[in-house]
């Protein structure tokens, strides 16, 4: 094993300081289009310029022959994401909207990772460029900051395969075109072509265009942020609810198989056992949903329980987090099926978190196989996904992960009980973190203003691991990763 190149670590931060300081130049002008304070932003360009040159320069020696390995890519994409957190908080200081450098941090994080948890319990007080901030953050993270550099600058040669595969989700990746760079470009059109037609959508509605903006970035994202301290709820409008679940679904599908569908060929989204599965899972939890819902005589009538219900389980499906009803007074029944959203989430190659629709069809599939290997032990029984079957290795990486994901479940609700936690808080908020989806039950429900600075520790380090599919943050912490 080779040592580890890190002028090619070096140079790659280094570009991704540098455009995150053109973003940041964009939010500056709008600040003082709004009449705010440009100080911060223009303290936070100077952070990431000062920062990104120096990196720049020490790898601008990288050799074209020796760029990326898939070491390169797991500890480049994770310090990239560590890296932009750490910068991308100073706004949050230096606008005063906190004094703690944790809550700055986790809310920045929290953006990043399309979690959508909040430590702000008066979103609406917030300068509105910083909720712009906010919200332009978990539209980089949604489809990956790092995938986004590798669509605008191909200039990674070797690298952009390892870089891409390290931060993009799902078990395998379709290559629809032979460079992975014009792969990352088309998967950015049609995001960016999402973006814009729900921008629109939503100005129609009863949105002002600021509001319109930030919802847009944040749903397509499923990432959850709101402008409002009631979330998607302060609008009382059936048109936004309705508009917004269409949105959040669309964002939970395989963005590769929306790309085919919207260059004429749906017959490869529809026919995907992934996407019927999903789509499934997410109408039968619905239907139950609002079956409870209406047993309650939680709305006055069945639309709206239907609507509402609808609206909660593609949000928590998607991992976006938005919230039209507080879980945490609707009973244990209703819990469970938030933690079951919470567990499975959406498709592979899509922007939401979560173990994925792919990976739960496998398990079950390989289940299946188990029990039939028990009346006929010799049957040869491999997993098939879209009629094709899956290597004994790529199945035998689904189990790994799986069990790897659950161990962080357990541990990380463990680690949050000895910090004082209740027990529902503690399993909601955990599952929450690690699937990126945002809210939690109990006290946690809406911020996590109250979590102490260990829990609120915790939950950083699982947002950062689910977002980053968890073997490429955990990878980087073994002692084989780091052996020549």
């Amino acid at each position: 094993m080779h040592s580890i190149n890190f002028r090619f670590i070096s140079r790659v931060l280094g570009m991704m300081c540098l455009l995150e300081a053109g973003v940041i130049v964009g939010i500056l002008i709008l600040a003082i289009c709004l009449g705010e304070s440009f100080l911060p932003w223009a303290g936070t360009v100077l952070a990431f310029t000062g920062i990104g040159l120096p990196l720049l320069g020490l790898g601008k020696e990288v050799k074209k022959k020796k760029q990326a390995t898939r070491r390169e890519g797991m500890l480049t994409v994770t310090l990239t994401w560590v890296l932009l957190s750490l910068i991308g908080m100073l706004p949050f200081l230096m606008y005063g909207a906190t004094d703690n450098a944790l809550d700055a941090f986790f809310e920045t994080v929290s953006g990043f990772t399309t979690t959508g948890a909040t430590i702000f319990e008066d979103v609406e007080s917030l300068p509105r460029s910083l909720l712009f901030w906010r919200s332009i953050i978990q539209w980089q993270g949604g489809v990956g900051i790092v995938v986004f550099t590798v669509a605008l600058m191909p200039i990674f040669g070797g690298g952009a395969t390892q870089l891409y595969n390290a931060e993009t989700t799902g078990i395998t990746h379709d290559r629809f075109f032979p460079r992975i760079t014009d792969v990352a470009k088309a998967l950015w059109l049609v995001y960016l072509a999402e973006t814009l037609v729900l921008i629109v959508l939503l100005w129609l509605g009863p949105m002002c265009l600021f509001d319109a903006v930030c919802h847009a970035l944040t749903c397509i994202s499923t990432g959850g942020y709101s402008t409002r301290n009631a979330s998607i709820e302060a609008f009382h409008s059936p048109y936004v609810d309705y508009v917004i679940s269409g949105f959040m679904y669309i964002g939970s599908l395989n963005l590769t198989l929306v790309f085919f569908a919207l260059t004429g060929k749906p017959g490869r989204l529809f026919k995907d056992e992934e996407f019927r599965f999903f789509s499934l899972f997410i109408l039968s939890i619905g239907v139950l949903m609002a079956v409870s819902l209406y047993q309650r005589g939680q709305y006055p009538t069945i639309e709206e329980n239907v609507r509402f219900a609808l609206f909660q389980t593609i949000s928590l499906g998607s991992s976006t987090g938005y919230v039209s009803m507080d879980l945490t007074h609707l009973g244990p029944f209703i819990w469970m099926l938030a933690l079951i959203l919470m567990f499975v989430n959406g498709c592979a190659g899509s922007t939401s978190g979560g173990l994925k629709s792919a990976r739960f069809l496998v398990l079950l599939k390989n289940l299946y196989n188990e029990f039939k290997k028990q009346i006929h032990p010799h049957l040869l029984t491999p997993v098939l996904m879209n009629k094709r079957q899956l290597s004994v290795s790529a199945v035998h990486q689904v189990l790994a992960f799986c069990v790897m994901y659950i161990m962080l479940i357990f541990m990380g609700a463990t680690l949050l009980l000895m910090d004082q936690n209740d027990f529902i808080s503690s399993v909601s908020i955990t599952c929450s973190a690690i699937s990126n989806s945002g809210p939690g039950i109990g006290k946690y429900g809406l911020s996590v203003s109250e979590a102490g600075a260990f829990t609120k520790s915790i939950l950083c380090f699982l947002m950062l691991a689910g977002r980053l599919e968890v073997f490429t943050v955990l990878g980087i912490l073994t002692p084989y990763f780091w052996k020549r």
